[in-house]
């Protein structure tokens, strides 16, 4: 005996060890575990009360228009180019969030009919923000809605027939990610301009530092487009314009990219916040084209290249922590340049929306630190 306290010897130990268990030494165990990975969690969503005023609510339901827009340029040493765009898309949905849970589903009011071809079109898209990290999830694939925006051939060559001219020989998709983190978070915040869940008191910036992957896909019927430019323009055939480089098939290219910038979120009255964020990237792009076609001899290409993307963010945001409305606006922008070859990918999404609270929380404000 030890204190009151029974100690067993363990035969099969070396003489000078002894063995004995507290009975809740498990339970505290776990406890300490949880209360490490709380700690964590308060460490990424970790803020200044004087500048940022948290959420008070546990649900929020939303109503939200989106408007989609997107262009595809390819163009080439010697000057050709063909700008490709469809329509801008317009889909109305509900939301509902819980906490930091938010789910939706919009329509596409523009095209209803399902049973259209238009209907190839999706999206998907998904964003998280915390005080500390933001990501952006997004996957698109086009259906064949684009319109010819601007050719430009040869100098005596006049195009503007086949402006605006539907072209259902183009599909694209895009998939990928962005992952940025926000220096200055205990003062700036970037859920208050994105995803409500956060109100800015007093106007804050904050230097930018974000990674992404991106995957590119883009395939074009050159056939079809030699019929249309036959039919607008008059030629029997569009290859002798164009350069080489642009002629094929299907391309492809993985875009791996470091990024830096700058965020500012302006309170220029009570409730009412205006953001905004402009960020650079160097990319590392690596591409493979399959230039299969009648005329010519290609071999599948395959090339890297460091190039400068960018991405922008603006919001304007009403908010009184029960009721909010407010628009936003995301636009991506990708570049791929060689010396014979280039594209240029800009796509966006534009929000207007306007929601509602509920199921207020206990909240016990924190002292500043």
């Amino acid at each position: 005996m030890m204190g009151g306290r029974r100690v067993y010897a363990c035969s099969a130990c070396p003489s000078d060890t002894i063995r004995w268990m507290r009975a809740d030494s498990s339970m505290r165990w776990h406890e300490w575990q949880m209360k490490k990975a709380r700690k964590v969690v308060h460490r990424f969503n970790e803020i200044d009360t004087s500048y940022i005023e948290p959420q008070r609510y546990n649900f929020t339901v939303m109503l939200q228009n989106t408007t989609t827009y997107e262009i595809y340029r390819l163009s080439s040493k010697p000057g050709h180019s063909i700008t490709f765009a469809p329509e801008a898309t317009v889909r109305v949905g509900p939301y509902f969030g819980w906490r930091w849970i938010f789910l939706g589903y919009t329509l596409d009011i523009k095209h209803l009919n399902l049973l259209q071809s238009n209907s190839k079109r999706k999206e998907y898209d998904l964003s998280l923000y915390s005080s500390m990290l933001g990501i952006d999830v997004y996957y698109r694939k086009t259906g064949n809605d684009y319109k010819i925006r601007r050719m430009t051939l040869n100098e005596d060559t006049d195009t503007r027939a086949i402006r605006g001219a539907d072209f259902n020989g183009l599909k694209s998709s895009i998939k990928g990610f962005n992952l940025y983190y926000i220096f200055n978070h205990r003062h700036f915040s970037y859920p208050a301009a994105f995803s409500q869940s956060t109100v800015q008191r007093r106007s804050a910036g904050s230097p930018l530092l974000g990674i992404a992957y991106t995957r590119h896909t883009l395939s074009i019927d050159w056939s079809e487009l030699n019929n249309l430019v036959e039919q607008r323009l008059g030629y029997s055939t569009v290859q002798d314009d164009l350069d080489s480089t642009l002629l094929f098939g299907t391309v492809k290219y993985t875009d791996v990219s470091v990024s830096g910038g700058y965020a500012y979120n302006w309170v220029f009255a009570r409730n009412w916040l205006l953001s905004g964020s402009l960020s650079l990237a160097l990319a590392y792009k690596r591409s493979t084209g399959d230039m299969d076609h009648k005329r010519f001899s290609f071999r599948e290409f395959t090339f890297n290249n460091l190039n400068i993307n960018g991405i922008g963010r603006f919001g304007l945001v009403w908010n009184n922590t029960k009721w909010y409305a407010g628009a936003s606006a995301i636009f991506h922008a990708y570049n791929y340049r060689r010396s014979q070859f280039s594209t240029n990918n800009f796509f966006g999404n534009v929000n207007v929306y306007f929601g509602m609270n509920f199921g207020r929380k206990g909240y016990r404000k924190k002292k500043k630190k």
